[in-house]
């Protein structure tokens, strides 16, 4: 499967809010979760899957719309998984998970 196909499956797993996000995306990206567990190996799966949300830049309204939560919810688990990741808050948390 080409790149391109799979990003787009993994926009619309993300999207459907589904199960399968994170085994599809461990096997797109297997970079991504070894690079997450160096820095904080006890994040529990729906962390794994918000810092997926994150990776593919979704804004809070849209994760919130996709996840049936409010943007407030978002927010703050945003700055859970900040804490839990040390990323400092000064900095663009959608920066640092590109440059990852």
């Amino acid at each position: 499967m080409n790149k391109n196909l799979a990003e787009e499956e993994i926009i619309r797993l993300a999207k459907d809010n589904s199960p399968r996000l994170l085994s599809k995306f461990k096997v797109s990206y297997p970079d991504f979760f070894e690079k997450l567990a160096t820095i904080q190996p006890k994040l529990q799966n729906s962390e794994l899957i918000f810092c997926i949300y994150l990776k593919l830049n979704l804004t809070t309204k849209e994760i919130a719309t996709y996840t049936f939560v409010t943007p407030k919810a978002i927010q703050n688990r945003k700055n859970r998984i900040r804490k839990k990741l040390n990323i400092a808050s000064s900095v663009d948390i959608y920066k640092w998970f590109d440059e990852m």
